[in-house]
């Protein structure tokens, strides 16, 4: 699980995104966190959780570069240029993450070796078996307080729910 959370500090709210990134609906939730970040700032934590699809064959390994681009202190940059490149995931595989990494200044090599080694392989296997235990079915799916929010068929009125949501938790 990835908190990228710049303070350390724990915030209020805590919204966390079930995501792949070979998934074009996550590319388009993007729009949707950053508005989420520009109205909360540091009263909520958006934490990225990985639910890799199988139906998307580069997904698993995908999540694992994210997991090694947050190490690296870039997760959420890394994560957005990801979704930007779904199509290119895709049609041309693994290289795509790699290649991502390195355009935007990350140990490109430090990438390779970990999708090799495996070494994030763990938080990507425990964020999908706690999706699945939750009720994750697809993605974007959304979990605030107690409420579980599946945006995987159609994110239409999505961030005005978590808006409530967030606002009701901070308000407490």
């Amino acid at each position: 699980m990835s908190d990228p959370t710049s303070s350390g500090t724990a915030a209020p709210a805590v919204l966390d995104v079930w995501c792949e990134l070979q998934c074009p609906d996550c590319a388009t939730a993007l729009d949707d966190i950053r508005a989420l970040r520009a109205r909360y700032g540091d009263r909520l934590s958006i934490r990225l959780r990985h639910f890799p699809l199988e139906k998307h064959k580069h997904a698993f390994a995908a999540a694992q570069a994210a997991e090694e681009a947050f190490e690296q202190g870039r997760g959420w940059p890394y994560v957005e240029a990801v979704l930007a490149r779904t199509g290119a995931l895709a049609a041309e595989g693994e290289s795509v993450l790699v290649r991502t990494a390195a355009e935007l200044g990350l140990d490109a090599d430090e990438f390779d070796t970990a999708l090799i080694d495996g070494r994030h392989m763990l938080i990507v296997d425990a964020d999908q078996a706690e999706g699945k235990a939750i009720g994750v079915t697809g993605t974007p799916t959304y979990v605030i307080g107690d409420e579980r929010l599946d945006g995987g068929k159609s994110q239409d009125g999505l961030r005005e729910r978590i808006e409530e949501l967030v606002d009701r938790l901070l308000a407490q």
